[in-house]
């Protein structure tokens, strides 16, 4: 349970989160809607309710607009989403899965995969790139939460798989069935964790020079500019570097 996970996500690129606040409040919202609707809608007795409204208020989404999303879950308002899974490629070969939840398949898939050709990628079948990842719970921590081993100690006791340390902070994985009673256990020893969430844990990475970044960042970037689309993971890394570069 050691070492530093080097390869980026998109979503975790400075700036992107308050450039697209107003989107990112809606993916948010339709995920706790969702999850209210499929299953109870109190998030003490619902575990993807629960880690939906903490990722909610990690980025600072109002407590009203929670409350609001739940409401809609309860008096059965709204669009009824699908969720969907789509994997394809990007520049230089890098895997690329987007997750999304729509009320209408083919306007989403149509618009998903006119976005990989605009962008120098190519979408796959279900399955052509999830096998380079593995579906992983994640919980971060900031960097004050504790020393390295205090933060072993406590993921260990929580039944986590894995434990990550950096100036950064701290990334805590444990197996996707597990992500609500380790993030539960975790709160107990650390105090509230700065996010609780499932994502893809790409199995290895690809390190990307400046060209392939610029052509790979724009192709996540128009990804994610679509309202139907949640979240973007890729199995890629970017040099201290070139990242000073874009």
């Amino acid at each position: 349970m050691a070492g530093h996970s080097k390869w980026a996500n998109i979503q975790h690129r400075k700036g992107r989160q308050d450039k697209l606040r107003a989107k990112l409040f809606s993916k948010l919202s339709k995920e706790i809607t969702v999850a209210a609707k499929m299953g109870d809608p109190d998030p003490e007795n619902n575990p993807r309710l629960r880690m939906a409204v903490k990722e909610a208020k990690s980025n600072s989404v109002p407590k009203d607009v929670i409350d609001r999303a739940i409401k809609k879950s309860i008096a059965g308002e709204g669009e009824n989403y699908e969720e969907i899974r789509y994997e394809g490629y990007g520049p230089n070969g890098v895997a690329v899965i987007v997750e999304a939840m729509t009320d209408n398949r083919n306007r989403t898939a149509s618009s998903v995969r006119s976005t990989f050709s605009k962008n120098g990628g190519n979408l796959g079948e279900t399955g052509s790139v999830s096998f380079m990842f593995d579906r992983k719970g994640q919980v971060s921590y900031p960097a004050d939460a504790g020393d390295a081993d205090t933060v072993m100690m406590a993921a260990i006791e929580a039944g986590a798989e894995d434990a990550e340390s950096s100036d950064d902070g701290h990334i805590i994985w444990c197996a996707d069935t597990d992500l609500s009673d380790v993030s539960t256990a975790l709160e107990a020893e650390l105090g509230d964790s700065d996010s609780a969430k499932l994502v893809w844990r790409p199995q290895t990475t690809t390190e990307l020079g400046l060209e392939d970044a610029q052509k790979l960042l724009k192709l996540i970037d128009a990804l994610e500019d679509d309202d139907d689309v949640q979240s973007v993971t890729a199995n890629f890394e970017i040099s201290d570097e070139v990242m000073a570069q874009l």
